[in-house]
């Protein structure tokens, strides 16, 4: 049976996940407070749109939260969030609750309120901004034997051929993986079932000699 996901708030951010997890499998719900953005977000395939207030629990029961798995808050306030994921799991029995925080220093507190899990904007981008840096200070050829291995950056266009394909499916050299893909602000380490989407860039690790044919994989040029 597909696990379902439900998401409470946040236009943007819940409309690139939504697309994200319904390639991977997963039901999905999103619940959001405008209209204009229900209209919007119900043009997304097998996607189930509820209008209303996610701190209602009259919305929520009509959402059939207490049939999710995972619930996920991601509106713009952190009061709301935090609310949102205590009716759920404390109203409703779900089992695993997500808030987005915009204060870091709010994270303790938000465990210590039952939350499963917070997610902090601030404390994720900072975290971007430090492998960006890393990667930006080790060299970019290291040697090794008689060969070199090169980590490159590959931005992924929607005509690509690696777009919407799992790792797993792609036909890459023997020599190359994809040590990482950066999702928006997410960092994603790979496993064989996980999709490609246009718009993120992969980290590769490759032999020197195999990076052009790796691009030719994943860029069909």
């Amino acid at each position: 049976m597909k696990k379902r996901i439900v998401i409470i708030g946040g236009y943007e951010k819940a409309r690139s996940l939504s697309v994200s997890l319904l390639q991977q499998g997963y039901a999905v719900t999103v619940i959001n407070s405008d209209h204009a953005h229900c209209e919007a977000l119900a043009e997304i395939p097998r996607l189930a749109v509820y209008h209303g207030d996610g701190t209602e629990p009259f919305v929520l029961q009509d959402a059939s939260i207490q049939r999710a798995d995972i619930a996920i808050a991601l509106t713009r306030s952190d009061a709301v969030n935090l609310v949102a994921c205590e009716l759920c799991k404390q109203k409703f029995g779900v089992k695993r609750t997500v808030a987005l925080i915009g204060d870091p220093a709010k994270t303790e507190f938000f465990y210590q309120m039952g939350i499963d899990s917070v997610v902090c904007e601030i404390t994720t981008i900072t975290g971007i901004i430090e492998q960006q840096a890393f990667l930006d200070e080790i060299a970019t050829l290291l040697p090794v034997g008689s060969g070199q291995i090169k980590i490159s950056q590959l931005p992924i266009p929607a005509d690509a051929p690696a777009a919407d394909k799992r790792v797993m499916d792609l036909r890459l050299p023997k020599n190359v993986l994809i040590g990482c893909i950066m999702r928006g602000e997410t960092g994603i380490i790979p496993r064989g079932d996980s999709v490609i989407n246009a718009g993120d860039t992969l980290v590769l690790i490759s032999l020197d000699e195999h990076e052009k044919a790796a691009h030719r994989v994943l860029l069909g040029r």
